[in-house]
């Protein structure tokens, strides 16, 4: 090889891995992006409630009306103070190292985020969790990935439907799986083909809640996943729903060793287009 197509060879190097920062950059704006969103819109449902039923209780002097108000209005104020809480969480979560994460805790700050959204929506979520041990994990990571997962089970059912949650351990007892399985409207073989590029999106833009439509968020998802030395599998049957089940290795208690298996082994994603997940 001359030298002048050696340099050539590093220059493309260079220019490629310079891309894909600034693609990872991107990526995680527009994860940031969607987070800001979702949380505004949850604050605005909560504003307009408190000043809805203050309102009614300034218009009515009789108490069982005003004790109405101020029973919504405090009901209001305790869900602000958990999204407040759900949203601290994640910006503490800030650090990029590996740590002994639980995966509950984080599904659970998702759905306070999400809650209301679900509701909006008529989605009824159900979640299984088995008593599972916790993974190494970069958590506000992992958090972007649950949140892109529901989102997207919730816009495959336009007209409602339902959402199961579920978390356990494979019967080897040396992974945990998280699987968010939506009833909706399920994908075809082609179509699972390609979710995972980059760029790649079946919707046509954002929806009418303003997320989704730029093709990043399932592409972040496994290179996230990947990077954490897991796996995330897609099970799709058109008109039955999708399922989309993420394995990480468990920290075992007894093995210190184990702390660092969610950087040690490669993976990729595994597709199956003929099989709903139960």
């Amino acid at each position: 090889m001359t030298d002048c197509k050696q340099a050539e060879i590093d220059r493309l190097t260079q220019e490629n891995s310079l891309l894909q920062k600034q693609i990872d950059q991107l990526q995680k704006m527009s994860a940031l992006g969607e987070l800001v969103s979702t949380t505004t819109h949850e604050f605005n449902n909560v504003l307009m409630t408190i000043i809805n039923y203050a309102r009614m209780g300034m218009r009515h002097d009789d108490k069982p009306t005003r004790d109405k108000a101020f029973n919504k209005i405090n009901q209001a104020g305790e869900r602000a103070a958990r999204i407040t809480k759900s949203v601290l969480g994640m910006a503490r979560n800030r650090s990029e190292s590996f740590e002994a994460t639980d995966l509950a805790k984080l599904i659970d700050g998702s759905m306070v985020l999400l809650e209301r959204e679900m509701q909006q929506y008529r989605i009824v979520v159900e979640m299984e969790f088995d008593d599972v041990p916790a993974v190494n994990a970069i958590g506000n990571q992992i958090q972007q990935v649950i949140l892109n997962l529901l989102i997207n089970s919730r816009q495959a059912m336009p007209d409602g439907g339902r959402l199961v949650i579920r978390l356990k351990q494979d019967d080897s007892r040396q992974f945990v799986d998280l699987s968010v399985r939506d009833y909706g409207m399920g994908m075809e073989q082609e179509t699972l083909r390609k979710i995972f590029q980059p760029y790649y999106s079946t919707k046509s833009g954002p929806d009418e809640s303003g997320k989704g439509g730029t093709g990043l968020g399932l592409a972040t998802c496994k290179k996230i996943i990947e990077a954490h030395g897991g796996k995330i599998r897609v099970e799709s049957s058109v008109g039955k729903g999708t399922c989309f089940t993420l394995r990480f290795p468990a920290i075992v208690a007894s093995s210190a060793a184990a702390k660092v298996a969610g950087v040690a082994s490669p993976a990729g994603a595994e597709i199956n287009a003929v099989r709903a997940c139960g």
